[in-house]
């Protein structure tokens, strides 16, 4: 079978502190119904709109791809390792945290058995947004229950004034909350294990107060210093764009291509790659077609595919992101000049 890209249908999903238009990312979802927080680009229940696998969901079309399709890593893999979202918080996000691979492999099977570390992208920001992202050096345990009974959470929290084109990491273990007038690209594990531990009041449609999960967050918290936070950006190599690597770990490597002329897009040896529409549109050329790209679009490139063309309108911008080999990152970072410690500045060790 012969590899193609692959465009994903992004997956909306409700949420009490979400949008009540999307638009311009997504044109028809304006005026809904209820608001939406969410567009899951790569969740299980994505339809692929073209080639071999179109009508499939994400699920099917994995399982029943060629393992070459997947790269050496995921040839035997069994589900799609990665969950990206656009995020459209009009509200601020609960304070939550997420549990690290050996607690979920040990208590929460029956939700799929992963812990969840992510990375967010600020892709717009109105003037004072903010993020929430660990714990104040010297918080402990006791500190965060007291605060939780006074309704102070948010003081023992981290605070970031954000601005468009940064980009944060929360590990596993991290406590964190997202306030509203933000587009976040998330990426992370595919994951949706969540804890919340502090929710402002608000209830549900149905009149009664969103669960709490206290005893699971306190469990998985990493106490004792700060984790996560904001990552300054390793600018790599390139003649054809602007490319910085924004933040990698075991689970993900992204990297944002600023793009103004024909760009090409290597196969990666044994690696799926994504590309994602941030600013602008254009189109990917093969030999045979060529794809066009608008915002708010997820791409999946097979690990077996043959260099392709981006070539962009105008100026445009793009995230690539992968699930890499971390020693094999480090030394091909190593290769072309970059210091030990540019590079440990953006290739994380996740924490737990």
């Amino acid at each position: 079978m012969q590899p193609v890209l692959s465009r994903l249908e992004p997956f909306f999903t409700p949420r009490i502190w979400g949008q009540r238009s999307l638009a311009p990312w997504y044109p028809d979802k304006a005026n809904l119904p209820e608001p939406v927080g969410e567009a899951w680009l790569t969740a299980f229940d994505s339809r692929i709109s073209n080639g071999p696998f179109a009508g499939k969901t994400l699920r099917e079309a994995w399982q029943a791809m060629p393992a070459e399709w997947r790269g050496a890593q995921f040839a035997s893999c069994a589900e799609f390792p990665l969950l990206i979202k656009f995020i459209f918080p009009n509200d601020r996000l609960s304070i939550q945290v997420h549990p690290d691979d050996a607690y979920a492999s040990k208590f929460e099977q029956a939700a799929g058995g992963r812990g969840k570390t992510e990375m967010w992208h600020i892709v717009c920001a109105e003037p004072g947004a903010e993020v929430l992202i660990g714990l104040k050096p010297g918080v402990d345990q006791e500190a965060f229950r007291r605060s939780l009974r006074a309704n102070t959470v948010e003081d023992l929290l981290e605070h970031f004034h954000v601005r468009s084109g940064e980009t944060y990491f929360i590990p596993a273990g991290t406590q964190h909350a997202m306030g509203a007038g933000l587009v976040v690209c998330e990426i992370q594990q595919y994951s949706d294990l969540t804890y919340r531990v502090y929710d402002y009041g608000r209830v549900e449609s149905t009149g009664k107060p969103r669960e709490l999960h206290i005893q699971k967050a306190m469990e998985v918290t990493k106490f004792g210093k700060a984790h996560g936070g904001k990552i300054a950006p390793l600018a790599l190599h390139s003649p054809d764009a602007n490319k910085h690597l924004l933040a990698a770990c075991d689970y993900f490597a992204t990297e944002r291509w600023d793009c103004h002329k024909t760009t090409p897009i290597e196969s990666e040896e044994g690696e799926f790659q994504l590309f994602l529409g941030l600013i602008g549109t254009g189109a990917f050329y093969d030999a045979d077609q060529d794809y066009r790209f608008r915002p708010g679009e997820a791409w999946f490139f097979p690990a077996s595919l043959p260099t392709i063309l981006l070539q962009p309108d105008r100026a445009c911008s793009v995230l690539r992101v992968t699930v890499p080999d971390p020693g094999k990152l480090r030394r091909q970072l190593r290769n072309q000049g970059f210091e030990e410690a540019a590079i440990s500045r953006v290739l994380l060790a996740d924490i737990g």
